[in-house]
């Protein structure tokens, strides 16, 4: 039997009602727009590739006048991220703080939890790539191949120095693997941020590094460094002859996200905001010649998607550390 009329009416004018709410609501949080400069916390130190990451992201805003407000970069790099990580925590419902997160967004909460910080909590705004690593050492060794930094590492044992950033964080991961997977006993040694991990083996204060490409890229260009191995799925074009870790039979692939966070509490409007603000950076010529040119992976994704990735890629850590006794 059919509906009566009067309940199909009914019922298209609450569709109609409902469209126009959800319009309603969707003009508002679009309508949104900061009240002062925007805080743009990072959770690394200078010159490493967050850093370069946020300020090229900056920069892009203003060149393009694409908010009403200026982002200010805010670098806190202390105890492996966890500065920054309370320091976002504490900004619970303001509309003004963002921060660009790294790997640590994940390790350093399950490495510390008096810190008592839960990253499902944070406002997810957009991944804007997953970044690569590289397995490196300085020019000037006789160096060529992995077999080659194998024997030259076995033969230093604990005197041979891997810098890296952070404790427990992605480079220690790196370095476990490949102290496992060849049987040898590097000696970890930490820092505040990828750039000076960079100047560390370019100033052959390090015999090797595992840094992301936009880190050690000046100093490789400049004939100082040297990749031997990528820790990608395929070869980076932009180091062509430098083989996969797969390639050379071990089954390993580790990308660290570039992703943007708000802070708790964040309102559903502002939030809006910036994830709109920050597909525009995605979608511009510099971002994309940035992906191509510092060999980046991984798409756009935000909202509930990125949160789920958040969830994803924690139980992946929380195992890793769980291996290497950090946790």
């Amino acid at each position: 039997m059919n509906r009566p009329i009067r309940s199909v009416l009914a019922a298209a004018a609450a569709v109609t009602l409902s469209v126009a709410s959800i319009a309603s609501v969707t003009g508002a949080a679009q309508a949104w727009e900061p009240k002062k400069p925007i805080d743009f916390v990072i959770m690394a130190g200078k010159g490493g590739g967050a850093d370069k990451m946020a300020r090229l992201m900056q920069t892009i805003v203003e060149k393009h006048d694409m908010s009403s407000k200026p982002l200010i970069p805010i670098n806190k790099p202390g105890g492996s991220g966890a500065e920054a990580l309370v320091h976002l925590k504490q900004k619970t419902g303001d509309d003004h703080t963002i921060m660009v997160t790294l790997n640590s967004f994940y390790t350093t909460p399950l490495r510390q939890p008096g810190l008592d910080v839960d990253i499902m909590t944070f406002t997810p705004i957009a991944r804007m790539a997953e970044d690569t690593f590289l397995l490196w050492v300085h020019a000037d060794s006789d160096i060529n191949t992995v077999d080659e930094f194998v024997d030259a590492a076995k033969a230093a044992g604990n005197n041979w120095i891997m810098a890296g950033t952070g404790k427990g964080q992605e480079d220690q991961l790196l370095t476990t693997f490949l102290n496992t997977a060849y049987g040898l006993d590097m000696n970890y040694v930490p820092f505040k941020g990828g750039g000076r991990v960079a100047k560390e083996l370019a100033g052959k204060n390090a015999n090797s590094t595992v840094n992301n490409p936009s880190e050690q890229l000046g100093f490789y260009e400049a004939g100082k460094t040297r990749p031997l191995a990528a820790f990608t799925p395929e070869r980076l074009e932009l180091f062509g002859d430098a083989p996969t870790f797969v390639e050379l039979g071990q089954d390993f692939v580790y990308f660290m996200q570039r992703s943007v966070v708000g802070a708790p509490g964040m309102s559903d409007e502002a939030a809006a905001f910036y994830q709109d603000l920050f597909a525009k950076v995605f979608a511009s010529d510099e971002w994309q010649k940035y992906r191509h040119d510092k060999s980046l992976y991984g798409d756009l994704i935000s909202g509930d998607e990125l949160k789920a990735y958040w969830m994803r890629e924690r139980a992946i850590h929380e195992v890793m550390l769980k291996e290497i006794g950090e946790i």
